[in-house]
């Protein structure tokens, strides 16, 4: 509960700091310490107490009701995303629905991947750890996982292996959005600590991840291209769609379907083993 709560207080800082006084429109100008609004400021627009709020960002257990976020959430301007994430973090969110056990196994699901072949697509969960790849997932990204890891994990790959890093041609926009997915995902989970123990792994491994994971930015489910620079098939640009199953809130269906006739074209260059013609 105290881990949630000083992560409450972080991510309204964080989103503080984004807003500027004629935002919300207050008179702007003159030196401050620290970029956005301040605390006084924030409580006067939201109509909320500043002694109440500054409690809130120092995450001391205090009484928090929907209406009173839903102002401080218009003030700091926050997203659809942005809103359910101060929510769950808040414990405000309405109580999930029962899991419904029977409407998908995970066995079912390994098949349905597989029968996507050709389009790549992997099964993670919502911290990237890889699940269940296709083969065609697994020839698409082979160079992508050459390093040695604790775990197969999307989001480390990207970041930690030098070929990744080459092969991603959109990596300065693909990664924050990544990171600030996995931030969305965090909100559940503050405190567990398998989640914990690989945050910190990888936030003391790698530089970049800390400071996009400092800056508390949370991301929606957003369809995009991925532009990948393939040594055989050469540059690919895929739709990457990702699905969520009901009955497995903690896991990710994501699809790379081509975007381009010659992506279509070239994706069978991708493949280390020929591939079995499917009857027509």
């Amino acid at each position: 509960m105290r881990a949630q709560r000083v992560e409450l207080g972080e991510f309204l800082k964080a989103r503080r700091a984004g807003v500027a006084p004629e935002d919300v429109g207050l008179p702007g100008g003159g030196r401050r310490r620290t970029p956005g609004l301040r605390r006084e400021e924030l409580a006067q627009v939201a109509g909320v107490g500043v002694t109440w709020y500054t409690w809130l960002e120092q995450g001391r257990p205090i009484n928090v009701s929907g209406q009173v976020l839903d102002a401080v959430a218009a003030t700091l301007k926050l997203s659809p995303i942005e809103r359910e994430h101060l929510y769950r973090l808040a414990e405000a969110t309405p109580v999930r629905l029962p899991r419904t056990a029977d409407c998908a196994s995970e066995s079912v699901l390994g098949e349905i991947v597989d029968a996507l072949d050709p389009l790549p697509a992997v099964i993670t969960n919502t911290r990237y750890d890889i699940i269940r790849p296709n083969t065609a997932y697994s020839d698409l990204f082979h160079d992508w996982h050459a390093l040695p890891c604790i775990h197969k994990n999307l989001l480390w790959c990207i970041i930690t292996e030098p070929a990744a890093r080459a092969q991603l041609l959109n990596y300065d926009t693909e990664v924050p959005y990544l990171v600030g997915r996995l931030r969305s995902a965090y909100g559940e989970h503050v405190g567990d600590p398998d989640w914990e123990t690989d945050l910190e792994r990888l936030r003391s491994s790698s530089p970049e991840f800390d400071r996009l994971w400092s800056r508390h930015e949370v991301a929606a489910c957003t369809p995009r291209v991925r532009r990948i620079l393939n040594p055989v098939a050469g540059e690919l640009h895929f739709t990457v769609t990702e699905l969520s199953v009901p009955a497995h809130p903690e896991l990710i269906l994501f699809i790379e379907t081509p975007a381009t006739a010659d992506t279509r074209a070239n994706l069978p260059r991708t493949r280390r083993q020929p591939t079995t013609p499917q009857p027509a």
